[in-house]
């Protein structure tokens, strides 16, 4: 019921856009598709997982989550506007959902261990965990994701979403994943003190054909959906 009721939710949201009201889950396969409709009903049955807090990085509860859905639905514009299918889209958009599950494991480990100022300035934040720990947090969700035995599409894009240009793979999800997280990290959603020091790797502008210059233009684009995401976090 809870998540039949999430779905509904999502489907008559803004972000959507439909012009007829969804009343039930017929209707919603109908309207927005089958693989649209797996990918909220992933996002509703993670809602419990992941809307919590997470000491270990600072984050209140429901600030991973915002951020996550965040990095989800960025991923899935910046797919689109790269003219792939639907199947593909919704593969971006459950990429950039998970791209962080790491983090509900490894923040435990960081809850004593005190940064100062300069180490957190000097290097980003994914590079503080290695050097700390010999292994990050996008390594550690790989793991995660390896032993839930997820696509190799979904580990790459975990695996990678930090440094895209390190993936040996022909693959468009890491540096999807990657810009979208650092455009939602530039907007303030979720940040916790691993958002101090995120530089874009340059190499995700040639991959997915979108010129560096019009970063600022796709930063206006994704204002509308960040504004959507308070709502759609709503029990």
């Amino acid at each position: 019921q809870a998540i039949a009721s999430t779905l509904l939710r999502w489907a008559n949201s803004a972000y959507y856009g439909l012009k007829y009201p969804i009343t039930t889950i017929h209707q919603a396969i109908t309207y927005l598709g089958e693989n649209t409709v797996r990918s909220l009903v992933l996002t509703a049955s993670l809602n419990t997982y992941m809307n919590r807090p997470l000491p270990g990085y600072y984050l209140d509860r429901g600030e991973l989550w915002k951020h996550s859905v965040g990095v989800a639905m960025v991923s899935r514009l910046i797919m689109k506007k790269h003219g792939e299918v639907n199947l593909v889209i919704e593969e971006a958009y459950t990429a950039g959902l998970l791209a962080d599950i790491g983090k509900m494991a490894f923040e435990i480990v960081l809850r004593d261990v005190i940064l100062n100022d300069e180490a957190l300035q000097q290097m980003p934040f994914h590079k503080l965990e290695s050097n700390y720990f010999g292994v990050n947090h996008a390594e550690l969700g790989a793991e995660m994701a390896r032993r839930w035995e997820f696509p190799e599409g979904l580990l790459l894009a975990i695996t990678y979403h930090h440094a895209p240009s390190e993936c040996k793979v022909n693959s468009l999800l890491p540096s999807t994943v990657h810009l979208a997280d650092a455009l939602v990290t530039m907007l303030g959603i979720g940040i916790g003190r691993d958002g101090l020091q995120y530089s874009i790797d340059p190499f995700v502008f040639p991959k997915l054909g979108i010129p560096e210059e019009k970063l600022d233009g796709l930063l206006e684009e994704i204002l509308p959906l960040a504004s959507q995401i308070p709502e759609l976090m709503k029990a």
